[in-house]
């Protein structure tokens, strides 16, 4: 076991130290994403009770992050990169405390914090991806999201639980005088600080970072079109992975213990499966990968749609620990493999298809949360919650006849 450790910290360190340190400023703050990711959610459906209030906070979340993207590419020509992520993330940890604090979730409350958020998000995930564009080559990319991921799903396992107790035991045991919304606080101060400490690391760093020029287009390749196909595609389900275990766990349970624990389930062994796969997989597997989990997101919505309880929402958590991270480790790569060879064909920056195809996937995300919105407010939450997902999982599974189509076209183009 130390031979492999020592070997695998030597591939570590064989890599540039640019590539290091993000991977460092990145593990810290994968220690906030399961609070974001999960958290909130149960923080709305606490507060509120009301499916749509709580489907309306990635709403918020996803019609802000197009626009911040946007924006970056504005404040990019006169602030370095390394700046900007370093904001979006401090920029949420203060949206997060902001949302805690508010004494009544209306509707449009809820919509306004959760834009705010996805302000944040877009500086946040704008500036990552482009980072990683400029920091790794195509090669090194699976190892470094098989890293990056394996630590994120370790955090996926101690943070949910952590946080589950230290809520639940508000009035579990009686403490900070048996109020959750006190501990949620306490949780978003974590987060801010946790962001915080990952936004100065990343400044220390030394990133190549220039001043862009036009990154705003109409009309692109054909080859690129199939990128915003599957960018779609992942948009559809993003909705579900936010609000879905939340919601099921707060109307089946009502607390946010269980809610950890089933979030933490098998998370050591995803992570340790993701990591090998980074360390052991190269561009001609991504194939594989990508539809493995594409195939396990449906098997865990068919199973939360059938029980349809506590055992369901397990079973489809199970599944969305597996595939949601395998999904990522295939599909980012992807992007930016497309960004590179179509960058290079147009000449266009690099940004551009970034910015481009962030606007792919909120066409996805409007129409998954829209489904969800329609079959609540038009038959009753309980169809929402247990016939959405599979819908919306089914039409997913068209991305692997997409990305060979898109494969083919890449190769066609680069010979």
């Amino acid at each position: 076991m130390l031979s492999f450790l020592r070997r695998e910290y030597e591939v570590f360190r064989s890599c540039p130290p640019s590539m290091r340190l993000l991977l460092a400023a990145n593990m810290i703050y994968g220690m906030a994403l399961p609070v974001i990711d999960i958290f909130i959610s149960a923080y709305v459906m606490r507060n509120t009770r009301d499916p749509v209030r709580v489907i309306s906070y990635p709403l918020g979340l996803f019609l802000g992050t197009p626009v911040a993207f946007a924006l970056n590419g504005l404040l990019l020509r006169r602030v370095q990169m390394k700046y900007l992520y370093a904001g979006g993330m401090v920029l949420y940890g203060i949206a997060l405390m902001l949302l805690t604090r508010i004494s009544e979730l209306t509707l449009q409350r809820i919509v306004l914090i959760s834009f705010l958020m996805g302000i944040a998000n877009g500086f946040f995930w704008a500036n990552r991806q482009f980072l990683v564009l400029n920091t790794t080559t195509d090669d090194k990319r699976n190892y470094y999201y098989g890293v990056e991921l394996f630590f994120g799903t370790i955090a996926a396992v101690i943070v949910p639980v952590s946080v589950g107790w230290f809520i639940s035991g508000t009035f579990l045991y009686g403490w900070l005088g048996g109020v959750p919304n006190r501990a949620y606080f306490i949780v978003a101060l974590v987060v801010m600080l946790l962001s915080t400490l990952s936004g100065l690391l990343v400044i220390r760093g030394e990133f190549s970072s220039r001043p862009i020029g036009r990154y705003f287009y109409w009309s692109f390749h054909p080859v690129w079109w199939r990128m915003l196909m599957l960018a779609c595609f992942k948009g559809m389900v993003q909705g579900y992975i936010l609000v879905m275990p939340a919601m099921m766990v707060m109307l089946l349970v009502g607390h946010e213990g269980t809610l950890g624990v089933i979030e933490s389930l098998s998370g050591v062994l995803t992570a340790f499966m993701l990591y090998l796969i980074g360390r052991l997989t190269a561009p001609r597997h991504r194939a594989a990968v990508f539809a493995a989990g594409l195939s396990l997101y449906l098997l865990g919505a068919l199973i939360n749609s059938v029980f349809f309880n506590v055992a369901g929402v397990i079973g489809f958590q199970l599944c969305l620990v597996l595939s949601k991270p395998m999904l990522d480790l295939a599909y980012w790569p992807i992007q930016l493999e497309a960004v590179d060879r179509e960058s290079r064909r147009t000449g266009r920056e690099r940004y551009a298809f970034l910015m481009n195809h962030e606007f792919g996937v909120l066409f996805g995300r409007l129409f998954g949360c829209s489904l969800l919105i329609a079959l609540a407010l038009g038959f009753s939450s309980t169809v929402a919650l247990r016939y959405a997902m599979p819908v919306v999982a089914l039409v997913q599974m068209l991305s692997i006849p997409v990305y060979l189509w898109l494969r083919k076209d890449m190769y066609v183009e680069a010979t």
